[in-house]
């Protein structure tokens, strides 16, 4: 049975459509070793017999009728609101919350024949680099330092995401990055994790963390699988106001692997102080394999990069001290309990308290700050500007005819749980230096596994790539993932 959950969306969708597999016995494995992998905390609510049903429905359908995505298991992750189950984005604040309306993307994957497995661990509300800032507790990475039995982050907020689909628990995953939560965690796990173009996939129904930045994807086990599952997962939504109303083109049909021509940037700026050689390795030896296989390496500077991750860590928690505002313990989630007296000021205080996370608490007193009279135009209103600024960079760059972008994902590999533990959050948010540029331009990135470290853990690079060109960035990344010709999987401890 556990073959089976080791295959690619792919390879499964082929199996179904001839009759090779039914959904049933694929979901009845997914099911299984979900069971067996409670070691990971990746699944946070199970929901078997939501996906039993939804199987035995796949299996009912026509074959040649089927949809895209028909029976296939995938996890969601806890950030996206799906009916009748506890959606928490890993926060206690939303205890007990089980909404009645169903996200887009959800429910455009089961318009598509998917199959929910269960809900997904994150980073409380999105916030973090590593899946420690969870209510259900830490998701573990599935790989492991050789033989050291040292717990590592799965990266985040997309922890149990990652960990889900590179432990062979679900055949893909959805995720959320507003600064690096889908490709980091996709390189610390050894998978691939693409953010969308802001715009191309509804944000309706996901719990907002910073509303100009966040942007749901795919997490998969290769390129073809990102492909097939971003294609159902985008389109145009009426009911999200960001949404853009641009065709969805085929983007499965445009992994043709041909990038003669092509025209791939280096950044100057990327190559920071302290990067460690393994990262600075691999980045010259995918700009390698992309120069082998036909496209043009060309050096590119990004002169505002130096100050993304500064300006991110203002737009990104005042967003959110404006989104978290609305949860109160009046409607809905968790309400603290009263002391005889206390008033309505008293119960936001004390729900809030209890149920926000250290970082959350962090963060949207952050944000609260830069937006207060005295420090909007000093932090908030310089801090847009810059964001223009390193957007323009990246107009210049496509201007001049660079098609993709290569770059680390990730300053190192996978680190262990608890040992990013600081005083100081710096520390763990300059795990976003690669990533945010991204977010703060609305572009479309991917990280692609190409490699392992010293210690066998996986290396990914980033690939960016022009506003609404998802399927040139596929095909681009498509080339890079067979040349690099990454196959290792972690070996079973769970």
């Amino acid at each position: 049975m556990s073959e089976l959950t080791k295959l690619t969306i792919a390879a499964a969708r082929d199996g179904l459509r001839k009759g090779e597999l039914s959904a049933v016995e694929l979901t009845e494995a997914c099911l299984s070793q979900i069971e067996a992998a409670d070691a990971l905390n990746a699944f946070v609510h199970k929901t078997p017999e939501i996906a039993l049903e939804q199987a035995r429905a796949a299996d009912a359908r026509r074959r040649a009728e089927a949809p895209a995505l028909n029976g296939i298991p995938l996890g969601i992750k806890d950030l996206f609101c799906t009916k009748g189950v506890p959606s928490q984005a890993a926060s206690r604040i939303l205890e007990g919350f089980r909404p009645e309306y169903e996200s887009t993307v959800t429910s455009q994957l089961f318009d598509a024949g998917a199959v929910m497995l269960g809900k997904l661990n994150m980073d409380e509300f999105a916030m973090g680099s590593s899946n420690e800032t969870s209510c259900y507790g830490n998701a573990v990475n599935p790989w492991r330092r050789g033989n050291d039995a040292t717990a590592l982050t799965p990266g985040g907020s997309s922890g149990g995401s990652a960990a889900a689909v590179a432990a062979d628990l679900c055949l893909g995953a959805t995720g959320t990055d507003t600064g690096g939560s889908i490709r980091q965690p996709a390189a610390f796990t050894g998978i691939v994790g693409i953010k969308p173009t802001y715009g191309r996939v509804s944000r309706w129904g996901i719990v907002a963390f910073a509303s100009s930045l966040d942007q749901a994807g795919p997490m998969t086990k290769d390129v073809r699988d990102a492909a097939i599952l971003l294609g159902a997962m985008a389109g145009h939504d009426p009911k999200d106001s960001t949404s853009a109303d641009i065709p969805v083109p085929d983007f499965e049909a445009a992994l043709s692997g041909d990038i003669r021509g092509k025209v791939i940037g280096i950044p100057k700026e990327y190559r920071m102080e302290g990067m460690p050689a393994e990262i600075e390795k691999l980045w010259s030896e995918g700009a390698a394999m992309l120069r082998d296989a036909g496209a043009e390496v060309r050096d590119i500077t990004l002169p505002h990069t130096k100050y993304a991750l500064p300006a991110y860590y203002v737009i990104a928690p005042a967003e959110a001290s404006s989104n978290l505002a609305r949860y109160d313990g009046v409607r809905f989630g968790h309400r603290a309990k009263l002391a005889q007296g206390d008033g309505i000021t008293e119960m936001y205080e004390k729900t809030r308290a209890e149920g926000f996370g250290h970082e959350v608490q962090r963060r949207v007193m952050v944000g609260t700050y830069v937006l207060s009279a005295g420090f909007y135009d000093a932090y908030y209103n310089r801090a847009r500007k810059v964001r223009t600024l390193i957007k323009r960079d990246f107009e210049q760059v496509f201007d001049a005819g660079i098609d993709a972008i290569l770059t680390p994902a990730t300053p190192s590999a996978a680190f262990g749980l608890g040992e990013m533990a600081s005083a100081d959050p710096i520390q763990m948010y300059l795990n976003d230096v690669f990533t945010v540029t991204v977010n703060l331009a609305g572009l479309p990135g991917i990280s692609v596994p190409a490699g392992v470290d010293g210690k066998g853990l996986p290396l990914g690079l980033q690939l960016i790539g022009r506003p609404w060109a998802e399927g040139d960035l596929l095909n681009t990344a498509y080339a890079l993932e067979r040349a690099a010709g990454f196959v290792a999987k972690p070996a079973r401890w769970w």
